[in-house]
C-alpha cells in the first residue's frame, strides 16, 4: 500500500487525487492532507480518509476547524503547515496539488525528506526549476508529472533515449476564448472565461487556459521535467484534447499519447507509476469521436505564450516575474478590477521593467517574485 499526502487537497487537483484513492483502498493510504479555507470540504475528506495530519490556510481556520478533528490528529497551518504535510508525515508519495507559486518551499522539503513527487503544481519549475531539478537529482527522488500533457510526454518517452528527441509538442485546446478575435476579446466576462469546453478545473487555471498562460508555464514546465530546449518545444491547438501532447524522435515517427480529457487517468498514472491499474470513467472511443483537428498556433493572437517562451530563454529569474504577475492579474481579473485583455499588459508592463538575475538562489526567487506582484497589483489602466 502507498503511503500518499496531497497539498492543495480541496482543489480540482486534489479531489480528484483523493477520488483515485478511493477508487483503490487497498492501495492507497492518505497519511497527509494540507486545504486552503475551504475547511467544511476538508472535514469531509478527513473523515473519509483519516489522515494523520492536517493543515490549513490560517491560524485561525485551524481554531475553527479543531474541534472537529478526531483525535490523535495533528494539525498545523499556514506555511509551516504545508512543510509538514509535505516532509513530516509517512508518506511515500507527495502530491503538490497547490495553485501558484506557494507551492514552491514544501515541494522541496518533500524531495529533502526524500519524498516521490506527483507534481501538479506546474508554478515550482517555472519559478525554480533549476534548483528543484538539481535537488531532486542529488537526493535520488524522481518527479512524475500529473499534468495531463506531461504525463503524456512522460508516457511517450518510457523505453526511449532522450538524446533522441526531435521535438515535444504539447497540446492546447484554446481554452474559452479559442474561436474569438482580439477585438471581441474586449467585450468578455469573468463568466465567460470561467467556462471552459472540455476540462473541469480550478478558475484560476481556467482562465489561464483562455489567456494562454496555462501553456506557457507548462513549455517553462516541460523544459525542466524533459531537459529539452526551448527551441525543441511546440505548441499546437487541438480543440477536442484527445492527443494529449506527442513526441517526434530524429528518425521521424511520432509517438502520442491519447485518451478522453480526465485528469483522473494522469493523476492516477502518477500514483501507480510503472504499473497501471483500471480506472474509472469514459474509454476513449475513436470512433465516436470521428474527427480530430489541429491548427497552428498564433502567437500574436496569443501574446502571453509568446511571453513565456521569450522568459524560459531568458532564465533567471524572468519566468518568476512572469508567473508572479498573472497570479496577481489573473486575481484582479476574477475580483472584476480589470479586462481580460489588461492580463497580458500586466505581464508585458511588468516583465519590461525586470532585470533578469541569472541563477538565483531561493531567497533571491523569493524577492523577485514578491517584486512582481507589488508591481502587478499597482498597474493602473
Amino acid at each position: 500500500m502507498k503511503k500518499i499526502a496531497i497539498i492543495g487537497s480541496t482543489g480540482s487537483i486534489g479531489t480528484q487525487t483523493l477520488d483515485v484513492a478511493a477508487a483503490h483502498p487497498d492501495q492507497f493510504q492518505v497519511e497527509a492532507l494540507a486545504g486552503g479555507s475551504n475547511i467544511q470540504l476538508l472535514l469531509e475528506q478527513v473523515r473519509q480518509f483519516r489522515p494523520r495530519i492536517v493543515s490549513v490556510g490560517t491560524a485561525g481556520l485551524a481554531e475553527e476547524i479543531k474541534p472537529h478533528l478526531p483525535a490523535g490528529t495533528r494539525l498545523y497551518c499556514g506555511g509551516e503547515g504545508l512543510i509538514e504535510v509535505a516532509a513530516g508525515s509517512d508518506a511515500d508519495m507527495v502530491v503538490t496539488a497547490v495553485v501558484g507559486s506557494v507551492g514552491l518551499r514544501s515541494t522541496l522539503a518533500a524531495i529533502e525528506a526524500g519524498k516521490q513527487i506527483g507534481l501538479a503544481n506546474k508554478e515550482t519549475l517555472v519559478t525554480a526549476g533549476h534548483l528543484v531539478m538539481e535537488r531532486a537529482a542529488a537526493k535520488g527522488v524522481a518527479i512524475l508529472p500529473v499534468d495531463s500533457e506531461h504525463s503524456a510526454v512522460f508516457q511517450c518517452l518510457n523505453g526511449e533515449r532522450r538524446a533522441e528527441i526531435s521535438n515535444i509538442t504539447l497540446t492546447a485546446s484554446g481554452g474559452s476564448f479559442r474561436d474569438l478575435t482580439r477585438d471581441q476579446l474586449s467585450h468578455v466576462t469573468v463568466e465567460d472565461a470561467l467556462k471552459h469546453p472540455n476540462w473541469s478545473m480550478g478558475a484560476k487555471i481556467t482562465i489561464d487556459s483562455a489567456t494562454m498562460v496555462n501553456k506557457g508555464l507548462e513549455v517553462i514546465e516541460a523544459h525542466w521535467l524533459f531537459g529539452t530546449p526551448y527551441e525543441q518545444i511546440k505548441v499546437l491547438l487541438h480543440p477536442e484534447s484527445i492527443v494529449h501532447s506527442y513526441v517526434e524522435f530524429v528518425d521521424g515517427s511520432i509517438m502520442a499519447q491519447l485518451g478522453t480529457p480526465d485528469m483522473r487517468v494522469p493523476i492516477q498514472y502518477a500514483l501507480t507509476y510503472p504499473q497501471r491499474m483500471s480506472a474509472p470513467g469514459k474509454r476513449l472511443s475513436l470512433a465516436e469521436v470521428g474527427q480530430l483537428h489541429f491548427r497552428e498556433m498564433d502567437y500574436e493572437r496569443f501574446p502571453c505564450l509568446r511571453l513565456a517562451f521569450e522568459c524560459g530563454k531568458i532564465g533567471g529569474t524572468a519566468p518568476t516575474a512572469y508567473n508572479a504577475a498573472n497570479e496577481i492579474a489573473v486575481a484582479r481579473f476574477l475580483n472584476k478590477e480589470i479586462s481580460f485583455l489588461q492580463i497580458e499588459m500586466i505581464l508585458e508592463r511588468v516583465l519590461e521593467e525586470h532585470q533578469a538575475a541569472a541563477h538565483p538562489d531561493l531567497d533571491t526567487i523569493e524577492a523577485v517574485d514578491a517584486w512582481a506582484r507589488k508591481q502587478a497589483r499597482q498597474l493602473s489602466f
